[in-house]
């Protein structure tokens, strides 16, 4: 059932925009990163993310949070396209490893 009302929590908090356009024309010039970053939008998708109106696979706020931080120090930084390329291979050469 999916539930409507009023925007979740998590769309309104992670931060959009400029970056998210940058990023992802970084990865259109990737084809061979496509299936990898279709793959990756729903393994950090929240959990039960089609039951809420809009249902968009959008990582929980707090784990975005904590990568930022992890990666750059800073929660409010927005990631760097290259940085968002370089994850994406770095997932690609994970997955083989367990294949």
């Amino acid at each position: 059932m999916i539930r409507s009302g009023p925007p979740r929590a998590c769309a309104q908090e992670l931060p959009h925009g400029r970056w998210l356009r940058d990023a992802a024309a970084a990865v259109a010039r990737h084809p061979s990163l496509w299936p990898t970053a279709l793959a990756q939008l729903f393994v950090l998708a929240r959990p039960g993310w089609w039951k809420q109106w809009p249902p968009l696979p959008e990582p929980d706020a707090d784990y975005l949070r904590f990568r930022l931080v992890t990666a750059y120090g800073d929660p409010d930084r927005q990631p760097e396209p290259q940085d968002v390329v370089a994850y994406l291979k770095w997932c690609r050469r994970m997955r083989a490893l367990t294949r």
